[in-house]
């Protein structure tokens, strides 16, 4: 595969790239880069995990090593889980077998706990290097990273080591490229920023959209409007059943207009997860409304929708249709490995009893 091949698959699907010109010579000069995306163990896996997955499967078919890094600690700075670890090393485990369901290569992709490297000294001494790079109120803007604002720094001083330590972790395992939502800009931002005055190799940083919640909202501020494990009536979670699905996708915010494209969760569905996923799109209606379509991309899709000639409803059904269809063999793998998501359960069973 040449680097251009390598450079579209990288890329695809993705909203912002720093930089094109970096990532060219990077995948000239190493025949294998490290990249990486870190997670907090903290619930439930929704769709949105779908769009990740494809691209974690985009980097490894470009021949990255990949590093999938399970927060442990940042989670237990940011409160997830009651701020138990036990409880949160749980999550990270069932989080791996979703990983596994929507299609992950296991043997090709590294699963590592931020406490396996958080009891290095030289860790620290990268903490210290990073967090002298930068200033307070650098740190505090890229607090919403954890999903906080700046003024809850005030209510608990470890929130402050956070975006410290997620920069770290990007030079602690040499990592030539971090991927991440959109909404974890401000962290690859600050770690390019550190490595600029450290004299330390930049590293790339590589972003998905996030896709939007099923009640719709303000594409100018992706993450009050994200899907949410947080709010099940805005997300499809990775384990409804067809029922749930068809029933969540009726209420779906779906406007007709153009110009409310990437503020339309059905479309972005469509987009990032169902023709990455399957390839094409099929719509069954009555003759009566005009019989039954099939898209092969998403342009198709969208010249049919805005022009009138598909309903909402039908765009709708069609992509319930698709979704239960990606989600089959994510039920299949729980029926098979139901370990640790009944622990998971277990844990929001148990804390549902002490509210």
């Amino acid at each position: 595969m040449d680097t251009e091949q390598r450079m579209a698959i990288i890329t695809r699907n993705t909203e912002e790239l720093i930089t094109e010109e970096e990532l060219r010579e990077l995948l000239l000069k190493k025949e294998r880069p490290r990249a990486y995306i870190g997670f907090e163990p903290s619930g439930l896996v929704h769709l949105g995990w779908a769009l990740v997955t494809s691209k974690i499967k985009d980097l490894v078919d470009a021949e990255f090593e990949v590093i999938v890094f399970w927060a442990d600690w940042h989670a237990y700075i940011n409160d997830k889980l009651g701020g138990d670890m036990e409880n949160i090393r749980t999550c990270a485990r069932y989080m791996e077998d979703c990983f596994r369901a929507l299609g992950v290569p296991g043997d090709k992709v590294n699963f590592v706990y931020a406490s396996e490297i958080l009891s290095d000294i030289e860790y620290w001494e990268m903490v210290i290097k990073v967090a002298k790079s930068t200033t307070l109120s650098r740190v505090k803007r890229a607090m919403t990273i954890m999903g906080r604002s700046e003024d809850e720094a005030e209510m608990d001083f470890s929130k402050l080591i956070y975006p410290i330590l997620q920069a770290t972790d990007i030079f602690c395992m040499d990592i030539d490229l971090a991927y991440a939502g959109i909404d974890q800009r401000k962290a690859n931002m600050l770690a390019r920023e550190a490595a600029e005055k450290l004299g330390w190799e930049k590293p790339l940083a590589l972003h998905t959209p996030l896709l939007p919640g099923l009640k719709g909202g303000d594409r100018m501020n992706p993450a009050a409007v994200k899907m949410s494990k947080s709010d099940p009536n805005s997300s499809i979670n990775i384990h409804d059943d067809d029922d749930s699905v068809r029933s969540k996708m009726k209420k779906a915010f779906c406007p007709p207009e153009k110009e409310k494209e990437s503020e339309n969760p059905v479309l972005m569905l469509c987009k990032y997860v169902i023709f990455p996923r399957l390839g094409r799109m099929n719509i069954s209606r009555p003759e009566k409304f005009g019989g039954d379509l099939s898209f092969s991309d998403y342009g198709e899709l969208t010249e049919s929708y805005f022009s009138g000639a598909l309903f909402p409803l039908d765009l709708k059904n069609g992509t319930s249709d698709s979704l239960i269809e990606i989600l089959g063999p994510v039920r299949d793998y729980f029926k098979r490995n139901p370990e640790n998501y009944s622990a998971m359960r277990q844990i929001f069973d148990n804390a549902e009893k002490l509210r």
